[in-house]
């Protein structure tokens, strides 16, 4: 489990076919390595990746091809910056919201303005996410708990203060860039109870408004 505060900014170093897998390597000086265990969990671009070896100054973990498949490690390279995390300890602050490192696909930043004291961000989310982004909700971008301040149907809106963008890959962002993406927890949850006893007849979410209108849940 993370909160999608973002504690040091690494450097892929290398990344290592094997098999089907990749064993990726993360260099980072600014990662406090001091009580990571082999077997541990690091959210690495809000991926949750596991330690299978490590250093004072860096870490290596196995990458699955469906992992690959469904987050921005497709176009990740040797040089590539990512933002890390260590997972969360019981007596921590919980400065962001609940992030468990599992991403739910991934979206591309479409607009990007600059402000006097922030920098406005627009990324469109694949469309079948788009129900879990809310205005002034939270999401995670990259490993980043982020608030949500616009929504225009998959598109949706971010302000990144300087601090932000000086401590995480944000500011590194253009035109296209593609980043991972984790929806609140709890709407995925809400989701899955408002089937009710439907929830075992479907895997798919099976709402729509047809669904909410049944329910009770619109006015006619």
């Amino acid at each position: 489990m993370f909160t999608g505060i973002i504690q040091a900014l690494g450097t892929i170093s290398a990344l290592e076919n094997k098999g089907s897998d990749i064993r990726l390597t993360v260099e980072s000086a600014g990662l406090n390595m001091a009580d990571v265990k082999m077997g541990d969990s690091i959210a690495t671009n809000g991926v949750c990746l596991t330690v299978v070896d490590f250093s004072d100054s860096h870490y290596q973990a196995d990458v699955s091809s469906e992992t690959v498949k469904h987050t921005g490690f497709a176009e990740y390279k040797a040089g590539t910056r990512v933002n890390l995390e260590l997972a969360m300890r019981p007596m921590d602050r919980f400065g962001g919201h609940i992030v468990s490192g599992h991403v739910d696909g991934t979206g591309k930043v479409t607009r990007i303005a600059e402000h006097k004291d922030y920098i406005e961000v627009w990324i469109k989310a694949p469309d079948e996410l788009a129900k879990y982004i809310a205005h002034k909700g939270s999401i995670t971008v990259d490993g980043v708990s982020l608030t949500v301040n616009e929504v225009n149907g998959a598109e949706f809106m971010l302000w990144i203060i300087p601090h932000t963008l000086k401590e995480t890959v944000i500011g590194e962002y253009g035109i296209g860039t593609r980043v991972n993406l984790e929806v609140d927890l709890i709407a995925r949850y809400l989701e899955r109870l408002l089937l009710g006893e439907k929830a075992s007849q479907t895997t798919a979410s099976g709402i729509n408004m047809a669904f909410l209108a049944e329910h009770g849940f619109l006015k006619k």
